[in-house]
């Protein structure tokens, strides 16, 4: 038989109920909110090269990043002293220090920042001369009232920031990478655009076959996001952009939506891979949004993917009709679910990405929405 509920009781439940209802509007503002039953699980992850890289130290990327956030460290601030790790190792050809050249031979930075918990975020772009190019943007976010600076403008102002600024960030590897490019490039430059594009491309293939460059460094990029108990998201994108670019190409790294979104109530998605299908679409804001909706992060990558194959132009397209490039995004919500998904992954070149939480830092299979690979 039901037990009665006396007035006190009644009264009670009631206030109950109506604190809990109230609370995420007051603590995240009005209009949809992604509501979190207890405390968020702690990750971060990140592109592959996220647990490669040491530079010399003890510890990786995501591994750092994970320590320092869940020690007390502001997780934007633990996720930043992670990406510097990649950055100022010359190992690596496709971020920071010894990043491979645009077409002139010149390092050219990008970078983003967001903070989910006060909603800014910063970038720089076309940055020369400074090693980290991700406390550039840090800087940007807290000291101006701007999103992104760029170029030559950009460098005044990390200088104006206490920056070293340095007269060339090749490294010995990253020079001989790139005059080898040039070697093979430059008798193409007279031919017709149609053609010089089609040529250079195959030079492209040539050296990644060769082993000259990684094909997952030619596009280049780390993008490491995370989220601590609290439920605080942040994310960081840097880059030395597309290998031999055209001087002064941008592309979606530091472009909020597109290489780096995070919302502070739903949760974070970042990209490595051909940034200009990525801007087409701005699919970093599109999985956001998509989780915003209730979709799992794996289910909201493949829903951006989809997204870009449907866009993608005609001369980008495969003997199958579809993308001649691979695209990569790395996604957390505010609980703490995760995913790496990816354009394709096969078994001669599977898709990575890499994660740490309580079970330590370590790389996982990226889930494709093709299988084999772009040039098959």
């Amino acid at each position: 038989m039901d037990r009665k509920v006396n007035r006190r009781e009644f009264v009670k439940a009631g206030t109950a109920a109506g604190l809990a209802a109230a609370a995420p509007a007051a603590a995240y503002g009005s209009g949809p909110a992604v509501i979190r039953q207890g405390r968020s699980r702690p990750v971060v992850v990140s592109s592959a090269n996220g647990h490669q890289y040491k530079n010399g130290g003890a510890k990786t990327c995501v591994e750092t990043a994970f320590e320092r956030m869940t020690t007390g460290d502001d997780v934007l601030d633990a996720l930043i002293a992670g990406v510097n790790i990649v950055e100022l190792d010359p190992a690596d050809t496709s971020v920071g220090y010894g990043g491979l050249p645009n077409a002139e031979g010149v390092v050219q930075l990008d970078a983003s920042v967001m903070h989910g918990p006060t909603k800014r975020a910063g970038a720089v772009a076309s940055i020369e001369g400074v090693r980290t190019p991700s406390l550039v943007a840090k800087r940007v976010m807290e000291d101006t009232d701007h999103h992104l600076i760029v170029g030559a403008d950009a460098q005044r102002f990390a200088r104006s920031m206490g920056f070293k600024i340095e007269d060339d960030l090749n490294t010995e590897e990253s020079r001989r990478v790139w005059l080898e490019w040039k070697r093979r490039s430059d008798p193409l430059h007279y031919l017709s655009p149609i053609k010089k594009q089609a040529a250079l491309r195959r030079v492209e293939m040539e050296m990644m076959a060769e082993g000259w460059v990684d094909p997952n460094h030619f596009y280049g990029t780390i993008n490491c996001n995370g989220v601590n108990a609290r439920g605080d998201v942040c994310g960081v994108t840097t880059t030395s952009g597309l290998a031999w670019k055209i001087p002064g190409r941008v592309g979606d790294s530091p472009i909020l939506g597109a290489g780096l979104y995070v919302d502070g109530g739903v949760g974070a998605a970042g990209s490595t891979g051909r940034g200009e299908a990525n801007l087409y679409s701005l699919a970093s804001f599109l999985i956001v949004e998509a989780m915003r909706r209730g979709l799992h992060p794996k289910d909201a990558g493949m829903e951006a993917l989809k997204r870009i194959k449907a866009n993608t132009v005609d001369r980008l397209l495969n003997k199958r009709g579809e993308p001649t490039f691979n695209i990569n995004f790395y996604i957390v919500n505010r609980n703490g679910d995760y995913a790496g998904v990816a354009m394709y992954s096969s078994e001669r070149n599977k898709a990575r990405f890499a994660v740490c939480d309580e079970k330590g830092g370590r790389t996982e299979i990226s889930e494709p929405l093709l299988p084999g690979n772009p040039a098959d």
